[in-house]
């Protein structure tokens, strides 16, 4: 019982994670309605860049550690969003209301260009943050098998939650959002009432990446380290999160990545590692088969 309680808490950071990546994944799809791999690397290059230059803060600059990573976080939040609004204007705005085809073409094109400006500014050197925030908390004091988090997973676990929360109530209830749910249900009507549906495009997926920036950081804060590769597996797990909870619902989106990472624990904790993705995936794949339903872009 206590082996199991622990993987439910071990869930707890890893489903906060796919729920606010999901959430805002969902914001930009809401009025693309197209698949956007690019999502996962802006998640992905906003860590790089948080690891490099808290790395240049404390080896090149002298920061005290703090310091160090208050420089990272910044810089990862100007390069994340910068880079969020600099594909959202030129490449998504363009593309977005052609084909499918093209939009996913244009998409891995940004993966590469990420990807590979990551490696090159890191000079393909695998930096790594200390450990943080690793004081544990005891949920269940069991003498055989104690359930703990540490500090940092519960910092993360709460920043991610408020991110999702802060972000529907935002949506629900700002002028803004109605703006955006107005484009996300019908474009054409939208500019008809008088709202700049490209306006609200380019915010739209800055707030996607903003999203994306900041949970980029808190991940690599608690992992240590962000894979250059890691741009396009998290780019697919978003776009398939997204796809079963409700891609243009953000709040259904969440709740469908938090069930991802609750069942990627457990299946981790319970089943064999190396097929926790073929499984995963496949269930994911099957799903969409079974709920889909069609319905036309406009």
């Amino acid at each position: 019982m206590a082996y199991f309680l622990q993987q439910i808490a071990n869930a707890a950071p890893v489903a906060a994670l796919y729920a606010a990546l999901a959430f805002g994944y969902s914001i930009a799809f809401a009025v693309t309605r197209r698949a956007d791999v690019a999502y996962g690397a802006l998640f992905a290059f906003a860590a790089q860049m948080f690891v490099l230059f808290a790395s240049v803060g404390w080896t090149r600059l002298w920061l005290v550690l703090p310091a160090a990573l208050a420089f990272g976080a910044a810089a990862a939040l100007l390069y994340g969003v910068g880079a969020g609004l600099l594909i959202g204007r030129h490449v998504m705005r363009p593309l977005a209301f052609s084909s499918d085809n093209t939009v996913v073409v244009a998409a891995l094109g940004i993966v590469l260009v990420l990807m590979e400006t990551a490696r090159l500014a890191s000079d393909t050197k695998s930096l790594w943050l200390p450990p943080l925030l690793g004081t544990r908390v005891v949920f269940w004091d069991d003498p055989g098998f104690p359930v703990v988090l540490t500090v940092l997973q519960i910092v993360n676990t709460a920043a991610m939650v408020a991110i999702v929360a802060v972000g529907h109530a935002f949506l629900v209830r700002s002028a803004w959002g109605r703006r955006w749910r107005a484009v996300s249900q019908d474009r054409a009507a939208a500019a008809l009432c008088g709202v700049d549906a490209g306006a609200v495009f380019l915010t739209a997926y800055a707030a996607a990446a903003l999203i994306a920036s900041i949970t980029g950081i808190l991940a690599v804060s608690y992992y240590g380290n962000m894979d250059f590769g890691a741009a396009m597996v998290f780019g697919v797990k978003v776009l398939f999160i997204a796809a079963i909870g409700g891609a243009g619902a953000p709040l259904r989106s969440a709740l469908g990545g938090a069930a991802m990472g609750l069942a990627e624990t457990v299946w981790s904790a319970y089943g064999a590692f190396l097929w926790r993705d073929l499984v995963i995936f496949s269930g994911l794949v099957l799903l969409l088969v079974i709920f889909r339903r069609e319905r036309l872009v406009p």
